[in-house]
């Protein structure tokens, strides 16, 4: 589980930085006001990728678990529904797509308490 996470998590790190540089550089002029919307997708996007990051270190600290691997699980999700929605929102303007983006929030707020969780057990077990 860690080493996939880990990897997952740099990948998605990665993206984000060539995203929002693409959305400062590229888009900003084309979109306008809309950028606001992209950069709130970037944020959750790094956020979530680093909460992946954080859930496979944990994963070696307290042991691996299913509700560590779905925490993880669940921020990649989220970042593909909430963050990957505000992309295409922006891009193409299709106001459609924000009905999507709650979606990967409850994804995100699942994911956090998936990762409490695991902690509040491991130290019942230590």
């Amino acid at each position: 589980m860690q080493r996939t996470y880990i990897i997952i998590a740099s990948i998605l790190g990665m993206l984000g930085v060539a995203i929002g540089a693409f959305g400062s550089h590229i888009l900003e002029p084309i979109i306008g006001s809309r950028i606001e919307i992209f950069k709130t997708g970037v944020e959750y996007h790094f956020v979530h990728a680093l909460a992946i990051l954080l859930t496979a270190i944990l994963a070696g600290q307290l042991g691996e678990s299913a509700m560590l691997r779905w925490a993880a699980r669940l921020f990649a999700i989220g970042v593909i529904f909430f963050s990957g929605s505000l992309y295409v929102l922006c891009i193409t303007g299709v106001k459609v797509l924000g009905a999507i983006t709650p979606i990967g929030g409850v994804c995100f707020i699942a994911g956090w308490i998936l990762l409490a969780l695991s902690a509040a057990r491991a130290g019942k077990r230590a």
